[in-house]
């Protein structure tokens, strides 16, 4: 795989893991089905996709070349940014959806 395939591979992964949490009532997309589930899984949830991204990106530069260490500045940035690819789901679950429940 060369190393634009690596990084689209990692940006799709982490577009879904970050979407994930909000479109799941199940805890950690597996366990029992919680409806609803709070806000504390949801956010353990998001901490652990994007650990898991993080783990697929280093695991991708290792295998393309050497891998270089990274300061906490790139993670807090990564953090960020993952935080960020999450808003879809953020919104479909706290905004868009929590309006239009009365009207069940």
């Amino acid at each position: 795989m060369d190393q634009s395939a690596a990084v689209w591979l990692v940006l799709v992964a982490a577009v879904i893991a970050a979407n994930l949490p909000y479109f799941s009532e199940r805890l950690l997309l597996i366990g029992p089905r919680r409806s609803p589930k709070s806000g504390w899984w949801r956010l353990l949830e998001l901490l652990l996709m994007a650990m898991l991204i993080f783990a697929l990106g280093s695991l991708l530069e290792a295998r393309i070349g050497q891998r270089h260490s990274q300061g906490w500045e790139f993670y807090a940035a990564a953090s960020c940014l993952f935080v960020t690819l999450g808003f879809p789901g953020f919104v479909w679950r706290y905004l868009r959806r929590g309006a239009h429940r009365g009207d069940d």
